[in-house]
Parts: C-alpha cells; sequence; structure tokens
C-alpha cells in the first residue's frame, strides 16, 4: 500500500519553497508550458474538438480588469476540457483599433508639429505599422502574467493579409446580394477625429447645459408664433419645421401652416407628429433633420429638407448668416445673445443638466450629422442571427439574457460600416471616370485609371468575422475542419449587441458555406455557446472607470498577491450574467487561501502523502471514507457547474472542501491515524495523497501556478510531466458510505461542542482535561474515540474524578453527556474576575439596545434595517448575559466549597 514516493517524504517537501511566492516561479512555470507545446492545438488529433476565440483586445490596449475577467473564464474553460482529453484551441489574436491606433500615432506626430497630411496616406499607413510592429501588443506580455494558455503560434491580427482577404471576401458577398448600399444618413460625428463613430465608441454623460425658449413666428402676441424649447440653439440654423402632437388643440389651426424662421428669415412648416410629447414644455419642438436622429426620422416622414450646417471640424458652414466660420459652442452664445437683443428669448434655465453623448476617444461631445456613408442593410441577417438561437443551435447562458438578444436582433438599424480614417480595412470600391461603381474582391483586379473609395471599415465589421477568418476562411483549411464552429464566446453582456451580434450575423450568413459545411451536418454557426457574463465593479458597487479612478489594475494584483489569488477571485465571483464586486478585501482572502493550500500540501508531504492504489474499501477507517466520499460529491458538483458555466458556484464548492473539510477536519484527523499504527499511516499516507491529487487537478484551471508546483511535487512526474496535461478527475462508481459520512459528522458536532464547552470553562486550546463521556456506545461514535481525544483535547478521567461542569450534546442517534474537571487546570479566582467584566461589558450592551428599542421617537424615524440590527444585538446581548451569568454562577460555587 505504500507508494515509491512516501518513502522520502522529506525530499519531495524540501523540493517546494519554505513560503508560497508566486512572482519567484510564475513566469518560468508559464513560458516551460509554452515550451513543451501544451498550449498547441493539432489538427491532426483524433481527440474530440474545443475551441475559443479570445475576443480580440486593441492593440494600443492594457490589460484591464475586465480582459482579466474575460481571460480567467476562458482559460479555467479550455485548461479543463484540456485535462478531460478533449484537442484544445484557444486563439489569441489583436484589433487593429482603426481610431484608437490611427489617434496614437497623429499625437506623436503631433509632438513634431506634423499632422498625417503632411505624409499622405501611403507613408502614413506604413507608419502606423511601424508604431504596431515596435510599441503594440504591451497586452500580450500582460496575458503571459495572468496565466493565459493560449496557442501563440495562431496569434492572429485584423490587419493580416489571411484576414484582409476575408473582409474583401465578405464585402463583396454581402455587396453581391443587395446588403452594403451607399447612402446619406445621420451618423455619431467626432469632430475632433473628423469621422463618423460607433455607438459604442460614444459615451453618455450628464453636463450643465442651458435650456433656452426660443419665439418662432410673429412678436405680436395676436399673430401666429411658436414658442419651442433647446438645448442646443446653433442647430437651429438648420431647422426646417415645427412639429405638435396631432391631438393638441392648442397648435390645431396652426397644422399645415407656417411661421417665420427669426435667424434664416424662412417660413417653415408646423408639422403634425405622435413623436412630440404634448406635455414636455409648450408642446412644440423644432425639427433639425441633419443634426438630430430623432429629427432625422421625422424629417424621413414628412418629406422635409435637411440642410447641413456645420462641416467635419464642426464650424457653422454654407447658412448665409453672420455665424458661418464659428465653432458650435460660439455660435451657441452668440445665436441666443442676438435673440435676446430682438426680444425672441422668452426662458432661459441654467445651468440644466442633461446627458450629451462624447466621443469616447477624443472626449469632445459627437455631432448628429447628415453624412454620405455605406451601410449594412441588416433585417434578414438579424433574423437568421435570431433565427439561431430560437432554434437552439445556438445557446445563450444565462437563458435569462435571450430576451435582450432577441430585443436587440428584432428591431436593429442598419449599420454604418464606413470611417473616414486611414488606418483600417479600406473599403473594396472603386470609382471609374464616368461615375460608374464596381466592388472588387481579393482575388480581382480594379479597371486602369478607377479610384477607390478613402473610406476604412468600422472595426467591428472585421472583428465580426474573427471565429472563421482566424481560422483561414475563406479558403479550406484543417483548422476550419477541426475546430470550427467554435465551442463557445464569452464575453460580456455589455457588447452583445456590438461584436456578438455582428459575428452572429456574418456566421449566419457564411453558415452554408462548403468551406464550413464540409463533413459536418446543416449550418455551422460561429459558436454553439454564448457565455455572458456581468460588469466587474469595485467592493462598493461601482463601475470600474479609469477617468473616476475607480477600479484596480490587475497587475497590481498580480505583483502583491499573485496571479492565483487575482485569477480565484474573479472565478470565485463569477455568475451568469451577473455584476461582479471585487476590491482588495477579496483579493487578500485568495491569497490566503493559496497559502493555506501551499502550507497543507507541504504537510502533507512531510507525513510522507503520496497518490496510489487505494487500500481495500473496507480497510479503510469511517474518516478515510468520508473524505473520498466528499471528494467525489464536490467532484459531480463542480462539474456540473461548470458545465453550466456557474464559475462561482463550482470555485466555491472547491474552496469550502479544501479549506473547511479537507484542512479543518482531515488534517486534524489524519495525524491520530498517523500516529496510531504503521499500518494505518501508511494506508492515511495513500488517501491523503489521492485526495490532494485529485484536489490540485479540480483547483488547477483557476489556480495553474501554484496547483503545478504543488503537484509536481506530490507526484514526483510519476503521473504525468505536468497537472496542465494531467487527466481531469472522474466518478469512481463507488457508493458513499452514508454511515461513515453520519459518524464523521456527529464526531465533527461533538468536537465543535466539546471546545465550545472548553472556551466557556476559561480553558485553553492546549489544556488536556478529564473528561467522562456517556452515551458514547448509543451514538455510534466509539470508533472516533481517539480522534475525539486527540481533537476536543481530552483525557481518559482517573479514579476519584469529580466533575466540575457537564454538557449534553445531541448526536443523530444519540445524546452523550460529557463531564469534565476543571479544578487542577483553571485559576477559579482569576477566572471568575474575567466573567464579571465579561458580564458587566454585556449588560451594558443590552441596556443600550433596551434603551434604542424603547424611545418611541427613535422607532418612527430609523429605518428598518436599522431597527432591525439593533433588535438582532439585542437577543444576542441577552444570550450572553444568561450564558456568562450561569458559568458565573458555577464559579462561584467552586470557589465557595
Amino acid at each position: 500500500m505504500t507508494s515509491a514516493a512516501s518513502q522520502n517524504p522529506s525530499n519531495r517537501a524540501d523540493a517546494l519553497p519554505k513560503s508560497w511566492n508566486p512572482g519567484a516561479v510564475e513566469a518560468d512555470l508559464y513560458e516551460g508550458w509554452v515550451a513543451a507545446g501544451y498550449f498547441t492545438a493539432d489538427v491532426n488529433s483524433d481527440k474530440p474538438p474545443y475551441s475559443i476565440v479570445l475576443p480580440p483586445p486593441n492593440v494600443t490596449g492594457n490589460l484591464h480588469m475586465g480582459h482579466a475577467y474575460d481571460h480567467t473564464l476562458m482559460d479555467l474553460l479550455t485548461r479543463r476540457k484540456r485535462m478531460q482529453g478533449y484537442e484544445v484551441l484557444w486563439l489569441p489574436g489583436m484589433d487593429h483599433a482603426g481610431i484608437a491606433t490611427q489617434s496614437v500615432v497623429e499625437k506623436q506626430l503631433a509632438v513634431d508639429g506634423k499632422t498625417k497630411e503632411d505624409f499622405g496616406r501611403e507613408m502614413f499607413v506604413e507608419k502606423v505599422w511601424d508604431w504596431k510592429r515596435e510599441s503594440g501588443g504591451a497586452i500580450q506580455g500582460q496575458m503571459r502574467r495572468l496565466g493565459d494558455g493560449i496557442d501563440w503560434s495562431r496569434d492572429r491580427f485584423t490587419m493580416d493579409e489571411g484576414l484582409s482577404r476575408a473582409v474583401q471576401t465578405i464585402f463583396k458577398r454581402l455587396y453581391d446580394a443587395g446588403l452594403i448600399y451607399r447612402a446619406e444618413r445621420l451618423v455619431n460625428w467626432s469632430p475632433v477625429l473628423q469621422t463618423g463613430i460607433s455607438d459604442l465608441e460614444v459615451t453618455y454623460k450628464d453636463v450643465d447645459g442651458e435650456l433656452v425658449s426660443l419665439r418662432y413666428g410673429s412678436l405680436n402676441d395676436d399673430e401666429p408664433h411658436v414658442i419651442v424649447a433647446t438645448t442646443r440653439v446653433e442647430t437651429m440654423l438648420g431647422d426646417t419645421a415645427i412639429a405638435v402632437h396631432p391631438d393638441d388643440e392648442r397648435y390645431a389651426a396652426l397644422v399645415g401652416t407656417t411661421v417665420y424662421h427669426p435667424i434664416t428669415g424662412r417660413q417653415i412648416p408646423i408639422v403634425a407628429d405622435d413623436y412630440v410629447d404634448p406635455e414636455f414644455g409648450s408642446g412644440a419642438v423644432k425639427i433639425t433633420p441633419a443634426h438630430d436622429p430623432n429629427d432625422f426620422e421625422l424629417g424621413l416622414r414628412h418629406g422635409l429638407p435637411m440642410p447641413t450646417i456645420m462641416d467635419k471640424t464642426g464650424k457653422i458652414a454654407d447658412t448665409g448668416t453672420e455665424f458661418d466660420g464659428m465653432d458650435r459652442f460660439e455660435a451657441r452664445t452668440k445665436i441666443r445673445e442676438r435673440l435676446e437683443g430682438e426680444g425672441r428669448v422668452v426662458g432661459r434655465k441654467f445651468p440644466y443638466q442633461h446627458s450629451v453623448g462624447h466621443s469616447e476617444r477624443s472626449g469632445e461631445p459627437i455631432e448628429p450629422r447628415l453624412s454620405m456613408q455605406w451601410w449594412v442593410k441588416v433585417e434578414s441577417l438579424a433574423k437568421a442571427a435570431g433565427d439561431a438561437v430560437r432554434d437552439g443551435d445556438v445557446k445563450i447562458y444565462p437563458a435569462s439574457q435571450e430576451p435582450r438578444w432577441f430585443d436587440w436582433v428584432d428591431d436593429m438599424h442598419d449599420w454604418c460600416i464606413s470611417r473616414q480614417l486611414w488606418w483600417g480595412h479600406r473599403i473594396p470600391i472603386w470609382y471609374g471616370p464616368e461615375g460608374e461603381i464596381a466592388c472588387v474582391g481579393p482575388d480581382e483586379q480594379a479597371p486602369e485609371g478607377w479610384v477607390q473609395d478613402p473610406d476604412v471599415l468600422d472595426t467591428w465589421f472585421s472583428s465580426g468575422l474573427w471565429p472563421f477568418s482566424t481560422m483561414g476562411w475563406p479558403d479550406a483549411t484543417a483548422d476550419l475542419r477541426k475546430f470550427y464552429p467554435t465551442s463557445v464566446l464569452v464575453t460580456g453582456y455589455d457588447i452583445l449587441f456590438f461584436w456578438v451580434a455582428r459575428m452572429m450575423m456574418f456566421g449566419m450568413f457564411v453558415s452554408d458555406d462548403p468551406v464550413l459545411t464540409a463533413g459536418k451536418a446543416g449550418k455551422q454557426p460561429p459558436f454553439r455557446d454564448v457565455f455572458l457574463h456581468g460588469l466587474i465593479r469595485d467592493e462598493f458597487g461601482r463601475k470600474y472607470s479609469k477617468s473616476k479612478g475607480i477600479g484596480v489594475d490587475p497587475l497590481v494584483w498580480i505583483d502583491e498577491f499573485g496571479a492565483d489569488a487575482t485569477r480565484f477571485t474573479l472565478a470565485r465571483g463569477a455568475q451568469p450574467g451577473s455584476d461582479l464586486s471585487v476590491g482588495t478585501p477579496h483579493v487578500t482572502a485568495s491569497r490566503s487561501f493559496v497559502t493555506k493550500l501551499f502550507n497543507a500540501s507541504k504537510f502533507a508531504l512531510m507525513n510522507g502523502a503520496a497518490p496510489g492504489e487505494l487500500p481495500a474499501r473496507e480497510t479503510l477507517t469511517d474518516t478515510d471514507r468520508w473524505i473520498l466520499d466528499r471528494l467525489e460529491e464536490v467532484r459531480a458538483e463542480v462539474d456540473s457547474a461548470f458545465d453550466r458555466y456557474e464559475f462561482g458556484k463550482a470555485c466555491e464548492a472547491i474552496y469550502h472542501f479544501a479549506w473547511d473539510e479537507l484542512c479543518d477536519w482531515y488534517l486534524e484527523l489524519a495525524k491520530v491515524q498517523f500516529a496510531e499504527s504503521e499500518e494505518r499511516a501508511a494506508s492515511t499516507r495513500i488517501v491523503l495523497g489521492n485526495v490532494l491529487d485529485s484536489l490540485l487537478r479540480l483547483l488547477h484551471p483557476a489556480m495553474p501556478f501554484v496547483t503545478e508546483s504543488l503537484w509536481l511535487a506530490l507526484t514526483e512526474g510519476a503521473q504525468g510531466p505536468s497537472v496542465v496535461v494531467a487527466p481531469w478527475p472522474e466518478a469512481t462508481g463507488v457508493a458513499a458510505d452514508p454511515v461513515a459520512a453520519r459518524r464523521i459528522s456527529d464526531l465533527q458536532k461533538l468536537v465543535t461542542e466539546i471546545r465550545r464547552f472548553r472556551s466557556d470553562q476559561g480553558l485553553t486550546d492546549k489544556q488536556k482535561v478529564a473528561a467522562k463521556l456517556t452515551g458514547i456506545e448509543a451514538a455510534d461514535v466509539t470508533g472516533q474515540l481517539a480522534e475525539l481525544a486527540g481533537l476536543a483535547r481530552i483525557t481518559e478521567p482517573e479514579d476519584g474524578f469529580a466533575a466540575t461542569a457537564s454538557l449534553e450534546v445531541r448526536l443523530s442517534q444519540a445524546t452523550v453527556t460529557v463531564e469534565i474537571d476543571t479544578s487542577g487546570t483553571v485559576d477559579l479566582d482569576a477566572e471568575r474576575r474575567r466573567l464579571e467584566k465579561d458580564l458587566a461589558a454585556a449588560e451594558k450592551e443590552l441596556a443600550g439596545t433596551e434603551a434604542k428599542l424603547g424611545n418611541e421617537a427613535f422607532l418612527a424615524k430609523a429605518p428598518d434595517a436599522v431597527v432591525a440590527k439593533i433588535r438582532g444585538r439585542q437577543e444576542v446581548a441577552t444570550a450572553e448575559v444568561a450564558r456568562i451569568g450561569a458559568r458565573l454562577a458555577e464559579i462561584t460555587k467552586l470557589v465557595s466549597r
């Protein structure tokens, strides 16, 4: 029964450092895994495939806590599947991040007083490539620090030649299918970046502005006029109508007539539309179709003109007024001042707080602007994305997020895909000298003399192809045959629309492509499962915000606490669809867990624990059968939770088993068994070794570094070169022993109650005391007497034993009476003085709570939660007064003898 490893336990324990220092070992362990090829997927493997594509971080980015959260969960999934015998591909890459990357390089040029125009498009793009090669991708090194088990041999970049080919291919397919078109529509415009930007790149902030009420029409109250309120006075230069609600009787006579515009002098119509809220303000609104999304839609319904009144930089232009050439904010003030002078400002609220969209990259308020852009017609694509979930081809976890998915895809607007940038995938549209238009595919040549469209594609266009472009599509590749569709997409619910929806639309559009369906049944969606986790917040529930100084750099945590503690903190709190609040107290607790695991493992090694063939079941003690059965129960619970993407539940189960059962109980019980006999010790070493072996493997996906070090020391390579490729624990098929479980449960209760009893009697943890046990046979725990004596620190009573105190403990089979003699172990006078002091404190607390609860004025004003808390304190104080009083009475009797 004794394994070879247990013959020299000190050698294996000495292989570990005195204490766990993650910074000293993590980097070497990681690079060793990479060098060994553990993360490199083999397309020729007979193992079943499991694949995840990494949501590509921006090439300009750094690892933030959201990335760490995402990556930890993906790494946990892939490490577990690898151990379960799957051929795993976790494919990495980076996004070229058009706006962000171009901005970085433009800022560098600005230091020398240069602009991109000074270099021209071709030379500027080459400078961006130079920057990418020299400075981009710092996040990759940070991902290694976290422990990402990624296949670096397949690293991709959205501007790589192969991915560019995929972009051109799907653009042409969509264009030829009539799903890409060019039109003048309203977009989010950044005057600083001078491009349209996506909704995701717009952040909304509450700002102090002004609400100005203006009078249109006649200044004579007896003549037609209308008052409207606006926070954007400058846009009135583009007004082409005033709108009122069709049922608003105040304006019924004016609908269909015109009123005088006080700046342009034009007569503009009054139209009726359900969009208008008759309860807000005057019930009339100015309509500027080219500079407001709601006004644009109303303008389309009523066939209104849509003049653009600003140029690309946000300056007033082409209005024929004295305001041309002014910045939009300057014009806002100047126009108001002019109208005030004319008596047309009839009201002004300042400050007036309202929400304004800002460019995430450049920081300025965005300008809704009518612009000629390229668009994707999404109706059929969005329907296919919705049907994939409805039909069960793709499953969303948690299912509670499905309605949100359908809300988005069932009501999606056409997607603006063009950006006025130089860095990015250039739109493959060419224009002929006579106005001809041609979409040129990757294997085609544009006619000589034709000119390519200057715009580039939205970054989300290329990242929407990520699951299949990264594996070589549109070409038939071994990676696509083996690993597509991907197994699961892991991401936050906040980008369900922006990224997930685009991948689903494109993925379903090509889902019947022979390249993707070869040898596979039916259409192939981009992934089978979508796991949506929540946002990460600090311990006070606030959303992480770099600008507000809220949150933590995960590298700071890794430096201070180690990657394992950082990862376990994130995984332990991860629940499908729920936000995660974490802070320093949480990662500190995780570090304590790592330390606990390390110390427990070192203790086991010092005592010769090693995995091996278990002794016959009937020869094992109740203690051994109990811990093995509990391990199997936890393994099943962990597997079930991981299969449902309930990471937090799985980690919580492992944590409590490791800390509460293995460390707090089994190791203490094992000490007794080690001391019984060599035969019993040998058996215990194997049981402990097997339990620790399985526990380290269960923990490895969440805590890879410490588990690798401990597992290698425990097994000495006898079970493989690394826990990374060790088999995942499987069901034992052994029926659990309910009798052993009952006996150990009763033993735990008995020990706990005796320990509490001892403490009440003033005994220290180290003091042994004689105890008489009655009812122990009926309780059926006689087989645990040695363990009871060792853990409860009690001894057999001698002749002349006289109990000074007694305790009754109700166990599952019978009640056990415990009598102890403290006469020779406790200083009764000192104990009485201590108890008197404790009693006074408890009585003071009780009096204080009673005073508050007896105060009617306090009860009337205090929140229910506060009152409930004080009632709870009163209950505790009452119990303490009774407990200490009873003990004090016992001590007083003993002293008076």
